[in-house]
């Protein structure tokens, strides 16, 4: 039996770094936060890191890795993780990597995100593959894990290339999606897979909060138009959400199809904490625009668990807490190399 005390969990000092390292010390782990110079006061207030490896960008995540192969290190990706290193440089990372890399490859190109998702047979709202084809209000979306920044609305060709101009020739902006928006309330399921058990667990729901999108209905609408303001869509935090739940049947099924599907994609498949982000209609019809595979930032109103969670675990269960548990009882029963990936 493998013991736990031989390993430490590390993670990217940022997006849900509090939860993964919080969740990994409540599991008996020792842990590693990389920081960025100046921005490691959290991880030391909260006590989190027992370790603190300092670079000057989290792109020089390479320069470091050697110190953490060296501790038998697991790392713990996130949303800043994927941001920084990159969809294609992940596969160049050397030490132990929890959930499966090449999923990730998936995730961040939104054509073949989409097809992922309707193999599973998830509702997914109209795209459009050219501005010309719009006839309906879209949401633009560029490929990759931004926060929701820059995405725009457009009602038609002209008003796309009037909003995409502001855009052109940046980095990271050349790829995008046109999508149907869908009017309805925006709903972030958080899901968990583990390989060890075979159960798909939902660990909660949130729905973001936006800027300006959730605050310019403090303003009105005449002097929107008098000062030209354009919505936006940058998340700035996350509000817990509790479902109606008469719900829950269709999205326990929905994760268990995306899970199913995702074996037939990439050897492993996805397992860990994922989310399906959606849409949920007047019709309570659930329209999913984007999968997240791996922890969201939606989780971290619930580092002391959530309502779901605790009708599972009756104790504080974080998603950060839960991956740290499927790491420790995969070390424990031999079986580590079933979550590395």
């Amino acid at each position: 039996m493998g013991n736990i005390k031989d390993y430490k969990i590390a993670t990217l000092g940022s997006h849900t770094a509090l939860q993964i390292l919080k969740g990994a010390k409540d599991e008996g782990f020792e842990t590693i936060c990389i920081c960025e110079k100046g921005k490691g006061k959290p991880y030391q207030s909260y006590e989190v890191a027992d370790q603190i490896i300092m670079v000057d960008s989290f792109k020089d995540y390479f320069t470091i890795e050697d110190q953490l192969i060296k501790q038998n290190a697991i790392i713990v990706p996130h949303g800043s993780f994927v941001a920084y290193i990159g969809p294609s440089k992940m596969m160049e990372v050397k030490a132990m990597h929890y959930g499966t890399k090449a999923i990730l490859e998936w995730e961040s190109d939104r054509m073949k995100e989409r097809q992922w998702l309707l193999s599973a047979n998830i509702k997914l709202p109209k795209v459009f593959k050219t501005p010309e084809e719009i006839d309906c209000p879209v949401i633009v979306k560029f490929h990759g894990a931004h926060g929701g920044k820059g995405y725009f609305i457009a009602n038609s060709a002209k008003e796309f290339y009037e909003r995409y101009e502001v855009y052109k020739g940046k980095e990271g902006h050349d790829k995008y999606a046109i999508q149907e928006y869908v009017v309805g309330v925006p709903v972030y399921t958080h899901y968990f897979y583990s390989p060890l058990t075979g159960e798909l667990e939902v660990m909660g729901f949130d729905k973001r909060y936006e800027s300006n999108a959730d605050s310019i209905g403090r303003i009105a609408a005449k002097d929107q138009v008098d000062v030209d303001i354009r919505t936006t869509y940058t998340i700035t935090g996350n509000v817990p959400l509790v479902v109606r739940e008469s719900l829950l049947p269709e999205i326990f099924e929905m994760g268990q199809r995306v899970v199913e599907a995702s074996k037939k994609l990439v050897k492993g498949g996805l397992f860990g904490p994922f989310c399906l982000e959606g849409i949920i209609d007047p019709e309570l019809n659930y329209s999913v625009f984007e999968i997240s595979a791996r922890i969201v930032a939606g989780t971290n109103p619930y580092i002391n668990g959530s309502p779901y969670t605790w009708l599972k675990y009756n104790e504080p269960m974080s998603t950060g807490r839960r991956l740290a548990r499927d790491i420790k009882m995969a070390i424990e029963q031999d079986r580590l190399s079933e979550v590395l990936g």
